[in-house]
This record gives C-alpha cells, sequence and structure tokens, in this order.
C-alpha cells in the first residue's frame, strides 16, 4: 500500500512487487473516488488506497506484504513521473479497488444506472457521470425488452443479453425473471446452441475460468485466480458434445455460462457463487481448427490417460478449494467420459450429471403428468427410445426406477418394459458382445430390428422418446403408426436444438390427427389444427436442476442419490394443474418456475434428510418457506 495525499492536485499512486514496478499519474477523480471507499471527505490527508494483485496470488505475493516506499523507487530508477507510457518497461497490473465514482458504473455487480438516486450520486461521486434523469428498475426493464424486441436475429437478442450481464448483473436477473418465457430460449436453448458454434467470433468478456492442457499440474492454483472464494455451484463442459451440434471444443463456455445464468434466474442461487468452468483438451473439430477467430487449443483431443490426469487434478483441486458441499454439474460430456465420470466421482464428490440425470428427473416428471391423460400406471405402458446415448438410457433409467418402487417388482423386471434403439437399429440380447457397458441393460430378447419404423410396428410403445441428436427421425409413417396403435399416443421429441427435434409440434399434431400428447425439447409455437388449438409442452431440464441443486444446497447434502432425483419429478409433476393438462401442457407455466423450483427445492431437501444425506442441522420446518427465503433477489440495493 502507499498512502496519498487527497488534495485536487495530481498525484502519484505506487504499485509494484520486488520483481518489478508500475507507477502512473492518478488525479483528482481517482483520488476522490478513494476518499469515498474510506468514508473520507475530498481533501481529507492520508488516503490510503487498497491494492489487488490481478495474478492471482490472494496476498501472497511481497507487494501485498509490505508497501512500497521511496526506496524503492529510487533502487528502481526514474522519479516514478517520467515515461509512464515507456514500452520496453516489464509492468505488473495492479488495480485499485474502488466503490465510487466511474469505476462504480463499470462494475456489474453493483452498477445500478440511472437508478441510482439523488444521495446516490452524491455520496458516491456520480454527479456529471450519468444524465440527470432517475428512473426505477422497473422502467429500466421495460426500456431492455424494448430494445430487446427490436432484433429479429436470436443471435443479436442473446448477445444483447450478454452485454447487459456484463454491465448490470442485477437487471440482467430482473429482466429474465420477469420476461422468463420470452428469455429463456435466448439465453440458452436453441440460441445458445449458435452462440456456442460462434463464440470465438462474438467473444467479448471472460464468463468464467478456462483450464487447458497448459494448466496441467497447476489447476489450483488456476482456480485461485477467480476473484469470489466462496463457490457452491460449478457447471463444467469439455465441449465433446455441445447439445446436439458435437464438438465444439473450447467455446462449449456458452452452456455453463447459459445454465448457471439459469441457477440464479430459476432457482435463486447468488451469482457470486456460481462457477463456469470449461476444461479445454483440444477438439477433433476439423473447422474450428482451421478458424483463425477459435480461441481454444488447436490440437486433437486427449483422451486416455491425459485426459483423466487433468479431469482428477480439476475434481481434486474443486473439493480442496470449495470444500465437499460444492455442486459439480457436469454438462455435454460425450457418452464415452460422461458415464465414466459420473461413475467415478458419484461416491466422493457432490456431482450430477444434468445431461444423464437431469434429463431423466424432467421426462419423468412429463410421463406423470401425462398419465392424468392417458389414464394407469407407469408399469402398464411401454416405452421406445430413439437414441440410446445419456439422455436416452439415463431416461430409461429412472423410468425403470421408478416402475421398480411403484410395483414392488425387481428391477431388471422392470427393465423389460422399456426399448432402445441406436444407430445399429433396436438394441437386444443377440447383439451384448458389441454394445457399451451403459446400454447392456437393455438389450432383451427379440430378433434384430434394423429399421426405426419396423421397431415401432414391432414393440407398438405407447411412448416414443426421442434423445437421438437426429432431426426429423419422427417421420409421417412413424408417427401415424403410434396413433394407429394408441387413442392417445405419448410423443416426446427432446433434442436440442430446435433443428435437431425428431419432429416439430405441428408435424406431432397433424400426423396424428390432433391427438398426440406432445412435448419437445426445444419450444414451439402452438398449433392451430382442425380449428382447434394445441399447446406445446417443453421437457426443458430448466425445470429441474435450479431447484434441484438448491435442495442440495439448503440441506447441506453431500452425495446425490437416485431417490433425490425421483423426489424432484414428482414434485415437478403436482405443479401440472388440470387446466395446464386441458391445454395439451405436461409442465406448468415457466412463469410461475421460481415457486416451481422451491416446491422441488423442498422435496429434495426432505428425501436428503430422510436418507441421512444432509448437514445442516437442524431441519427446518417449512422447507418451502426455508427455500424461498434462500433465493437471490435482483432487486437494487440501496447504497449509503
Amino acid at each position: 500500500m502507499f498512502s496519498l495525499n487527497g488534495s485536487t492536485s495530481p498525484s502519484i499512486a505506487v504499485y509494484g512487487d520486488s520483481r518489478s514496478l508500475i507507477w502512473r499519474r492518478i488525479g483528482a477523480p481517482l483520488a476522490v473516488a478513494a476518499a469515498a471507499s474510506s468514508n473520507r471527505k475530498p481533501g481529507d490527508g492520508n488516503v490510503v488506497l487498497m491494492e489487488s494483485n490481478l495474478n492471482g496470488m490472494r496476498g501472497n505475493s511481497p507487494a501485498a506484504k509490505s508497501p512500497v516506499t521511496e526506496k524503492d523507487l529510487k533502487s528502481a530508477g526514474g522519479d516514478g513521473v517520467e515515461d509512464f507510457y515507456g514500452e520496453d518497461q516489464h509492468v505488473t497490473p495492479w488495480a485499485v479497488t474502488v466503490a465510487s465514482g466511474y469505476p462504480l458504473l463499470r462494475d456489474p455487480r453493483y452498477n445500478k444506472g440511472l437508478s441510482f438516486n439523488e444521495k446516490e450520486r452524491d455520496g458516491h461521486f456520480l454527479r456529471g457521470l450519468l444524465p440527470p434523469v432517475v428512473i426505477s428498475q422497473d422502467l429500466q426493464v421495460k426500456k431492455i425488452m424494448n430494445n430487446i424486441r427490436q432484433y429479429d436475429v436470436p443471435l443479436q437478442r442473446y448477445m444483447a443479453m450478454m452485454d447487459l450481464q456484463e454491465r448490470n448483473e442485477r437487471l440482467f436477473y430482473k429482466l429474465l425473471i420477469d420476461y422468463v418465457e420470452e428469455l429463456l430460449p435466448v439465453v440458452y436453448t436453441p440460441t445458445v446452441g449458435e452462440a456456442c458454434q460462434k463464440y470465438g467470433s462474438i467473444f467479448r468478456q471472460p464468463q468464467g475460468l478456462f483450464i487447458s492442457l497448459k494448466e496441467k499440474g497447476r489447476i489450483l492454483e488456476v482456480l485461485k485466480n477467480w476473484p469470489e472464494e466462496k463457490i457452491q455451484v460449478i457447471v463444467v463442459t469439455d465441449g465433446e458434445r455441445i447439445l446436439g451440434l458435437g464438438d465444439l471444443g473450447c467455446q462449449g463456455m456458452g452452456i455453463p455460462v447459459g445454465k448457471l445464468s439459469l441457477y440464479t434466474a430459476l432457482g435463486g442461487i447468488c451469482p457470486s457463487e456460481c462457477l463456469p468452468v470449461t476444461i479445454d483438451v483440444g477438439t477433433n473439430n476439423e473447422q474450428l481448427l482451421n478458424d483463425e477467430f477459435y480461441i481454444g487449443l488447436r490440437r486433437k483431443r486427449a483422451t486416455g490417460q491425459e485426459y483423466a490426469e487433468l479431469m482428477d487434478e480439476f475434481m481434486c483441486a474443486v473439493k480442496q478449494i470449495y470444500g465437499e458441499k460444492v455442486i459439480i454439474q457436469f454438462e455435454d460430456f460425450a457418452n464415452h467420459n460422461a458415464f465414466d465420470l459420473l461413475a467415478k466421482y458419484g461416491s466422493t464428490h457432490l456431482v450430477f450429471n444434468d445431461d444423464i440425470q437431469g434429463t431423466a428427473s424432467v421426462v419423468l416428471a412429463g410421463l406423470m403428468a401425462a398419465l392424468k391423460l392417458v389414464g394407469g400406471t407407469l408399469a402398464d405402458h411401454s416405452f421406445l427410445f430413439l437414441g440410446a446415448g445419456e439422455a436416452g438410457t439415463g431416461i430409461a433409467d429412472l423410468i425403470a426406477l421408478q416402475i421398480s418402487k411403484q410395483t414392488g417388482v425387481p428391477l431388471e423386471e422392470a427393465r423389460r418394459k422399456i426399448w432402445l434403439v441406436d444407430s445399429k437399429g433396436l438394441i437386444v440380447r443377440s447383439r451384448i458382445g458389441s454394445l457399451q457397458h451403459f446400454k447392456r441393460p437393455w438389450a432383451h430378447e427379440h430378433k434384430p430390428v434394423n429399421n426405426f419404423l419396423d421397431a415401432v410396428k414391432a414393440i407398438k410403445p405407447t411412448v416414443l422418446i426421442g434423445s437421438s441428436g437426429a432431426g426429423r427421425t419422427f417421420t409421417k409413417e412413424v408417427v401415424q403408426a403410434m396413433a394407429s396403435y394408441n387413442k392417445k399416443p405419448v410423443i416426446l421429441a427432446l433434442s436440442n436444438p430446435t433443428s435437431q427435434s425428431e419432429c416439430t409440434a405441428e408435424e406431432a399434431y397433424t400426423w396424428s390427427e390432433g391427438r398426440a400428447i406432445f412435448a419437445s425439447g426445444s419450444p414451439f409455437a402452438p398449433v392451430e389444427y382442425n380449428n382447434k388449438l394445441y399447446a406445446s409442452g417443453q421437457s426443458n431440464n430448466a425445470y429441474i436442476f435450479p431447484g434441484f441443486g438448491l435442495g442440495l444446497l439448503i440441506s447441506g447434502a453431500i452425495r446425490v442419490h437416485d431417490d433425490l432425483l425421483l423426489a424432484a419429478s414428482e414434485a415437478l409433476a403436482a405443479q401440472v394443474s388440470q387446466e395446464n393438462l386441458e391445454k395439451g401442457l405436461l409442465y406448468p407455466p415457466f412463469a410461475n418456475i421460481r415457486k416451481i423450483s422451491a416446491q422441488i427445492a423442498a422435496k429434495v431437501a426432505a428425501k436428503a434428510y430422510e436418507l441421512g444425506l444432509a448437514t445442516r442441522l437442524p431441519q427446518p420446518k417449512n422447507l418451502v418457506e426455508c427455500a424461498e427465503s434462500s433465493m437471490y433477489s435482483p432487486r437494487y440495493h440501496n447504497y449509503r
């Protein structure tokens, strides 16, 4: 630290360490801002500027332990004033932490823009830095929404929202909460898919941690570079299977950023306690490797021991620095890694794979709601999946587990109601030798069937579920076949983004003559058929993971158990009203998502306490109230 006289004449602030020095001329505005941050008036002497070293050493540098003296200046040469633009000097980047003036308007967490009132403008030296008008946060929301609606291109809306998040965090979340149904497709699927594809071109501000093979052996140090010490939720991807778009490498960062925005907006997790992470081990996408704007490592993907060692170092470092109760959500890993990571760390960390477990929970909730329309129990129905990857097998596992719990039959027997089709056809016993381990439980006795339509005709399922990532695979013949076997065929086209959906809502309703019970992964507009309007439900993981995560946090859970997923599904299904069902909706409106998330959190937390997985004792008497009171509010604070 270096004492600075608070007079209005230019002064010198000095920053340095034992290796190098940087000095710059600081005039009255910064001195005044520093005075405000220490509750002093302009003109008071001995203002101390608190320094923070941006290299992540967190107080371990020599400069943090001792002040810079005039002797240091002389030993460095010069008087600390001349040639401060000198390009031949080796300098260390330092920042002055202030709470007023121009820097306050550049801090997204505390900036309120035109909502700073008159008292705040005087108290924090904002006079002249803002136009004279003072407006409410609600009027700001109205203005920003009006601006966003001017864009016809979804990616432009996405970029406008990201710019807002980097400029005014609370306004961003207020906007997202108030207009969640309109903005959810903008900040997440389907638009986030295009954003990831073009991430290198639109990259402006880093929004998370990029951990690459270059950081191997130093991941703990890299985590300490993140400015927040209290982290409760981490969403991490390696970018190998982004939505249905494939390997996008380092540019998959849009997924963790988007997921954590929803954790805050929909589940109330404080944004400062969320950390997006991308593990960059290279990419096999030749187009990206040849793209001059690509921001990741230009090499083929690491595999085997090299990959495993990097992930293990990351997982150990996270636990060491953030503790045992930090949620680590795996996102968009390829099948061959996703199952292995979940199995490896499920018993040692609080891990959750949204593609396997989150998707399963939200789909099971939709099926429970659909039973109110088609009748019977889950055990009375047969299920056929197109797609046997993370999502497909994850959903199948949870359905079988629920059937087993409801009927008391062994899990192996419950699985016989469920059939899967992969790229080589129906998964049957004769193929078991060539199947990946996660597909083997679904290899039933049946003659081989190579064509999907033939599989539909052979199994005659009551429920058709698409998780293939292959667009338009629920053809007219497939839907008509389903309609011929069922009065009300349940058709779930879950693949994202919209271009990869197995069929559209219009196709499902038209080809089934208005009898289908339909839901999709990406949103579709309502469909009019024979003068009747059919709503389209969205089986979106955003219904589950924010509330699920909140439930883990308020209970202090230390592990994820399958029964917690079942509890989340039951809680979501219970929120579907008869009015929703009459409109053809298998899920409640997103407009009520925070209340829905609170209900899910309460059920998940209650199950965690019941299973002995909770550590926050004693158990709150009212878990719903506990969940709601724990939620982050985007309303502005009043500054003194």
